[in-house]
């Protein structure tokens, strides 16, 4: 669970309703059902509109990463790995298949059942990097949803102030009621500027972040699988796959270091000429 999506949402509600009150407008003035008509189901018209419906499905799916984002411990999967390895050198390839039906996740599940099969280290890789990106592309598009409501909140609250205003104008004979109604047209864009960049935007960002971490755990399958298919020392494999503990996940792959990236590390070592035994640099 992460407990910093909870206190960061709470802290938005807290800032918005007490930053009111503070400025002598109150509560009651930040309710307006015009307001979330216009903002809230205009923005969801608009991403309807824009998003195939196999992505809005998924885009609902992964939205709980927010607070609880999926977990791939690392560390205990590293361990999984070695302990695959020693059982591969000990019982062979084959030993490796009562395993296959109690391990959880169908990545892992993919990758043991190539490494069972006999396949060639390339042939691993290329298998499992497509379905890696497929699934990665697919969950980063489902994140861009709520980036594209983060967007089009603050038009719609644009829109709102609009028409609040058109209907002030309309009724100019009456002094009294032009400063409470100038006041209630102004909350459709406090609806559209809060929501887009307390939540919508803020959510699209940490949804890539689980995303990538994700991607970087499936990486660490992907060199583990093709290192046990080769045949390397399982200290060997632990020592090489150590790195991958340490890679940050803190940042959207777009705004990441490149050379703290685990991909660019994976990169590197797909670049490594291979032996026959594995995966050393020619001429060692």
């Amino acid at each position: 669970m992460d407990i910093l999506s909870f206190i960061g949402l709470a802290l938005a509600v807290v800032a918005i309703v007490v930053g009111s009150v503070l400025k002598g407008a109150g509560i009651k003035a930040l309710l307006s059902a015009a307001a979330f008509m216009i903002v809230i189901v205009g923005t969801v018209a608009a991403i309807c509109v824009q998003t195939p419906m196999p992505v809005m499905k998924h885009a609902l799916r992964i939205l709980p990463w927010v607070f609880r984002p999926p977990s791939f411990e690392r560390a205990a999967l590293l361990k999984k790995i070695v302990e695959w390895s020693n059982t591969a050198r000990k019982q062979g390839l084959l030993g490796l298949e009562p395993i296959i039906e109690q391990e959880p996740d169908d990545f892992v599940r993919k990758g043991l059942q190539l490494v069972v099969d006999g396949s060639e280290p390339d042939v691993i890789r290329e298998i499992l990097e497509v379905d890696l990106n497929v699934r990665e592309q697919a969950d980063t598009r489902a994140a861009k949803v709520f980036e594209g409501m983060g967007v089009y909140a603050p038009t719609l609250g644009i829109i709102g102030a609009v028409l609040g205003l058109m209907s002030v104008m309309q009724n100019l004979a009456d002094p009294s009621k032009l400063g409470q109604g100038i006041a209630a047209a102004f909350v459709a864009t406090i609806y559209g500027i809060g929501l887009a960049n307390l939540f919508f935007l803020p959510a699209a960002s940490k949804l890539k972040v689980a995303i990538q971490g994700q991607s970087e755990a499936r990486e660490m399958v992907i060199e583990g699988m093709i290192s046990i298919a080769q045949g390397e020392n399982p200290r060997a494999i632990e020592s090489k796959l150590q790195g991958y503990l340490h890679c940050t996940a803190s940042w959207p792959a777009s705004q990441q270091p490149p050379d703290l990236s685990c991909r660019a590390v994976t990169k590197n070592m797909k670049n490594t000429p291979t032996t026959k035994r594995g995966r050393f640099p020619m001429g060692i």
